[in-house]
């Protein structure tokens, strides 16, 4: 028969072992919350990738001598599809933004277009798009919220250096973003 020491052990032993496997398989939901999210920013942004060219072909039809508005945009969508890293892609996405808005702005001293069907239709599919861009970079960013706490609070980051799981980098907004937007009535 066992004695109460060996068992007490035993159980100390197991619950410890327990905890490890419960550690890890939440970092592993975690690192695939954050795999999925950002899978998720990467559809929304290629699906706005897909729509400019068609926005610039319309505003094109309307806006002849605007070619320096449209040279812009194109390059940030070019720049938007070849970044590779977190930090690239957002810095992409604050200049195609940037690029957008003034392709907005230009679109607006064009009243024909403006009354434009496909351009209005295109405007609004954008405008959902950024809706659900700035929906996904927050689960992404929620997501690594949890993992980054997860890592640094102890016991986790015992599992966590152990296993080599590390913290993830949120997706930040550029500095150009964040300016207060400069509304002019005129």
């Amino acid at each position: 028969m066992m004695s109460p020491i060996t068992i007490g052990i035993i159980v100390v032993v197991v619950a410890i072992i327990i905890y490890f496997i419960a550690a890890y398989n939440r970092f592993v939901v975690l690192k695939n919350r954050i795999d999925n999210a950002w899978a998720q920013i990467d559809v929304q942004l290629k699906r706005r990738f897909d729509l400019i060219p068609n926005l610039i072909e319309t505003v094109k039809g309307y806006a002849k001598h605007e070619k320096k508005v449209f040279t812009e945009v194109t390059a940030a969508r070019t720049a938007m599809m070849s970044a590779t890293t977190l930090p690239e892609k957002a810095k992409a996405n604050a200049q195609l933004s940037s690029t957008l808005k003034s392709l907005f702005a230009v679109a607006e001293d064009y009243p024909k277009l403006q009354a434009n069907q496909n351009f209005m239709m295109l405007q609004e599919e954008l405008s959902g798009t950024e809706s659900k861009i700035a929906y996904a970079r927050q689960a992404y960013n929620d997501s690594v919220l949890s993992n980054n706490n997860g890592v640094q609070m102890f016991p986790g980051s015992v599992v966590a250096n152990m296993f080599g799981f590390k913290q993830r980098e949120f997706f930040k907004t550029d500095e150009v973003e964040k300016a207060p937007v400069k509304v002019k009535f005129e």
